[in-house]
């Protein structure tokens, strides 16, 4: 008997060896065997059995009997898998209990911060990369507000959008309707596309967690007007984003096909 690739990956996954592997499989194809048989049919080498026997009983892949030889039987694969997710819960509780105990206090009594949810982005270089991390980590939706400012932005976000496109991830743009018409175009080769007379601003949610928000120009460190913006993680203020996309995507004009 064989298994796919997957549920191997999946076993080794949850600590089996290949070793474990290849035994558990041996005895659900034939039953309870001895030692002897089991290594034969396996191709485990026989001075290693025991310890691989030992190893799935105690992770709860298998039983045995006080039979002469020992049988050893297969337990079923959900029950397998219960007895090691109970375990695994336990010795996490008591790991948490250890960890928080002894290490909370010292990070109180130090006075260290945490790291901020949300942080003020600066300069379009350094905007187009907080985008750039949101859309190539996004798996699932990706939503973008697209005002006229940020039509450089959106130049070098169509690539990782094409890819997206082509993960099946859904894609909604809301654009100004003053965008330059051949951007919209390659856009909507990719995205739904949707185009709005005035916006006031501009952003990326991904997944629905992470948000990068437009708040508009100001005066850089040298004089110069750069573009800023806040980039989140926060959950609840990526919440409020996605509800007010959604308004102003209720209220746009979907783009006409050429």
């Amino acid at each position: 008997m064989s298994i796919s690739d997957r549920s191997k990956k999946a076993m080794e996954d949850l600590g089996l060896t290949g070793y474990e592997i290849r035994v558990y499989i041996s005895l659900l194809e034939s039953g309870a065997m001895a030692a002897s048989s089991i290594s034969k049919q396996s191709g485990v080498p026989y001075s290693k059995i025991y310890e691989v026997l030992n190893s799935l009983e105690e992770k709860g892949w298998l039983e045995s009997d006080s039979s002469r030889p020992q049988q050893f039987f297969p337990r079923s694969p959900s029950t397998a898998l219960e007895a090691m997710r109970m375990r695994s819960e336990n010795n996490f509780r008591d790991s948490q209990a250890a960890i928080v105990n002894e290490l909370m206090p010292m990070y109180t009594k130090s006075g260290i911060k945490e790291r901020p949810e949300i942080w003020v982005v600066r300069g379009i270089y350094n905007i187009a990369s907080k985008v750039g991390e949101i859309v190539q980590n996004c798996q699932q939706e990706l939503l973008v507000a697209l005002p006229g400012v940020a039509e450089g932005i959106a130049k070098q976000m169509q690539p990782v959008l094409r890819t997206l496109h082509e993960r099946g991830v859904r894609i909604s743009v809301l654009a100004s309707d003053e965008t330059n018409p051949d951007v919209v175009k390659a856009i909507s080769r990719v995205a739904d596309v949707r185009l709005k007379k005035v916006m006031f601003g501009g952003g990326v949610i991904g997944d629905g967690k992470h948000v990068v928000i437009l708040l508009g120009e100001s005066i850089g460190e040298r004089g110069m007007v750069e573009p800023i913006a806040i980039w989140a993680d926060h959950a609840a203020l990526a919440g409020f984003a996605k509800d007010y996309f959604q308004y102003l995507w209720d209220d746009a004009k979907a783009r006409k096909k050429p």
